[in-house]
């Protein structure tokens, strides 16, 4: 699937409920980076801010809004293409995702 020029059209509520959370959370933790740096921030800030702010329920919401425009405006075999796409992305706790530290 050439998906170079496809488009997918998402009520624009949605997309800015999802870029209001993706704001945020890029903003806050360039700020816990800068903090991390500077040493004033550890593991643990950012631990709680992550719990805090429900960033993986949040960012799971996200997802889903995308994934039901995906389901609703392309076929079943180029939503399976995607989940192919997705399921090679570097995930927390396995081989190939190596740690930056």
């Amino acid at each position: 699937m050439d998906m170079s020029s496809r488009e997918i059209r998402m009520p624009l509520s949605e997309v800015v409920a999802v870029l209001q959370d993706l704001n945020e959370f890029v903003v806050s933790l360039d700020r816990l980076g800068s903090r991390q740096a500077s040493g004033t921030a550890d593991e643990y800030t950012v631990g709680t801010f992550i719990a805090d702010w429900d960033v993986a329920r949040r960012v799971a919401r996200a997802r889903g809004i995308i994934s039901v425009a995906l389901d609703a405006q392309l076929s079943d075999e180029e939503n399976a293409e995607i989940d192919a796409l997705c399921d090679q992305g570097r995930f927390y706790g396995t081989a190939n995702a190596n740690s930056s530290s």
